[in-house]
C-alpha cells in the first residue's frame, strides 16, 4: 500500500511542536502548582505586574500571542502554496473536517448556553491545538500513517484560521474605523512590496507589521490578528526556491522561539487557576458542560460526520495509508483545545473572571480526556503491519 512521504519541512516543523507541547504541558502543571501554593497570591499578583501601561500578562497575550499567530498565518500560508492545502483535491477534506470540527462543538455549547451570559463562550470549544495533538501523536510513533499527521496539522491550522476570524468578528469591543484603516492601509502597502515592487527585504515587513500591530491594539480589533495579517504580506517563494523565500526563513526562525519561550510564557501566565473545593460544582455548569461536551464529542463527531459525508459525495477521499479509524482518532485529538481555547476564554469573558476560572477548568479537563482517548484510541486501531513497522524504524 502506497505511502505518503514527510518533507523534510514538515518534520522539523513536527519536532518543534512535539518538543513544544511537552514544556507547555511542563509549564501547565507548573503554574496550577504555584497557584494552588503557600504563594499563590503573589505568584498570581506577579503577571498583573503593570509595564508601560499594561500587565504583564496583557502584554504576553496582545503582545508576545502576535508571534504565535504570525507563525499559525506562515504555516497557513506554506499549506496553501505547496502543502496539502495547495492541491483542492486534498485540502478539501481537512477543510470539511475542520468545519464539521468547529460547527458541531458550537452548536453543542449553544444548545446549552443559548440566551445565558455564557453563550459569549461559543468559540471557547471550537479550537484545536497543534502543538498537543501532534505530541499526541509522536507518542504513537510509526504506529500512526504520515498523511494522518499531515492531515492533523491541515485540520489544524484551518481550525486556527477559523479561530482567529472568531477573534476578528466576534470578540472585537470599541471598534475604531481610523486605526483599523490605518493598519489596513500599511497591510495594502506591504502586499504592494511584494506582488508588484518584488522587495524580498524582511525587516521592511516586520516594521510595517509592528505599526500594523500597533494600530491594531487601539483598533478595537485583537492585536494578535496583525500578526496574521502579516504573515500574507511577506513574500512566499515557488516549491523549487521554497527555502530562500522570506517566508519561509521567517517560519523557521520563529518555531523555537514560539514554542520555548511564547506558548510557555502564555502558559505560565493563563493557567494558574485556583482549584478549590466548588470544582465539582464548577463543572456542572452550562458553560462548562457545553465546553467538555463540545471538545469531547463535538470534535469527533463534527470532523468525521462532515468528512465521511464530503467523502460519500465524491468531493474528496481519504488517503491511501488512513482508514476511518484514523479519521475518528484525528477528530478525538482536535479535542484538545488549550492554547486557542484559553486565549478565546480570556477574550469571551474579560470581565467575568468566574466564567474565566470555569472555562479554563473545563478546557483543562477536555483537553486532557481527549488526549489519552485519542491516544488509546489510534493505538487500539493500529494494525499488526503498523505494528511491525513501529518496532522496525520508530518514526516520528
Amino acid at each position: 500500500m502506497p505511502t505518503r512521504q514527510l518533507s523534510e519541512t514538515f518534520i522539523r516543523f513536527f519536532e518543534s511542536e512535539k518538543s513544544g507541547g511537552i514544556l507547555l504541558l511542563i509549564c501547565t502543571t507548573l503554574a496550577l502548582t504555584l497557584a494552588n501554593s503557600a504563594i499563590g497570591p503573589q505568584y498570581l499578583a506577579f503577571w498583573q505586574t503593570e509595564v508601560l501601561g499594561l500587565s504583564l500578562e496583557h502584554w504576553i497575550n496582545d503582545g508576545l500571542m502576535a508571534i504565535f499567530f504570525l507563525m499559525i498565518g506562515l504555516e497557513l500560508e506554506r499549506e496553501l502554496y505547496v502543502g496539502e492545502l495547495s492541491n483542492l483535491r486534498n485540502a478539501l477534506l481537512p477543510i470539511f473536517a475542520a468545519l464539521g470540527g468547529m460547527l458541531a462543538p458550537a452548536l453543542i455549547h449553544y444548545g446549552f448556553n443559548a440566551g445565558l451570559p455564557a453563550q459569549a463562550g461559543i468559540g471557547i470549544p471550537m479550537a484545536t491545538d497543534i502543538a498537543f495533538a501532534l505530541g499526541a501523536l509522536a507518542l504513537l510513533g510509526a504506529r500512526v500513517p504520515a498523511s494522518l499527521k499531515i492531515f492533523v496539522v491541515a485540520f489544524a491550522v484551518i481550525d486556527d484560521l477559523g479561530a482567529i476570524v472568531m477573534i476578528a468578528l466576534f470578540y472585537s469591543k470599541g471598534l475604531s474605523v481610523t486605526y483599523v484603516a490605518g493598519s489596513v492601509a500599511i497591510w495594502l502597502a506591504l502586499l504592494l512590496l511584494n506582488r508588484f515592487m518584488r522587495v524580498t527585504y524582511l525587516p521592511a515587513y516586520l516594521i510595517g507589521g509592528l505599526l500594523m500591530w500597533l494600530l491594531m491594539l487601539k483598533s478595537g480589533i485583537h492585536a494578535t490578528v496583525a500578526g496574521v495579517m502579516l504573515a500574507f504580506a511577506i513574500p512566499f517563494w515557488s516549491r523549487s526556491e521554497e527555502e530562500h523565500s522570506p517566508s519561509h526563513r521567517l517560519e523557521n526562525r520563529l518555531h523555537r522561539p514560539v514554542a520555548f519561550i511564547v506558548l510557555p510564557l502564555f502558559a505560565l501566565a493563563n493557567t494558574g487557576v485556583l482549584l478549590n473545593a466548588d470544582l465539582i460544582t464548577e463543572l456542572l455548569s452550562t458553560n462548562s458542560i457545553g465546553i467538555l461536551a463540545g471538545l469531547v464529542i463535538g470534535k469527533p463527531l463534527g470532523v468525521v460526520t462532515l468528512s465521511l459525508l464530503a467523502i460519500g459525495l465524491g468531493l474528496c477521499k481519504l488517503p491511501p495509508d488512513m482508514r476511518i479509524t484514523h479519521l475518528a482518532g484525528a477528530g478525538i485529538l482536535g479535542g484538545i483545545g488549550f492554547t486557542m481555547s484559553i486565549f478565546i476564554t480570556n477574550l469571551a469573558f474579560a470581565d467575568d473572571l468566574i466564567n474565566v476560572h470555569t472555562s479554563k477548568i473545563a478546557v483543562f479537563c477536555a483537553s486532557l480526556i481527549a488526549g489519552i482517548l485519542g491516544l488509546v484510541w489510534l493505538r487500539m486501531c493500529a494494525m499488526p503491519d503498523d505494528e511491525d513497522s513501529a518496532a522496525q524504524q520508530g518514526g516520528v
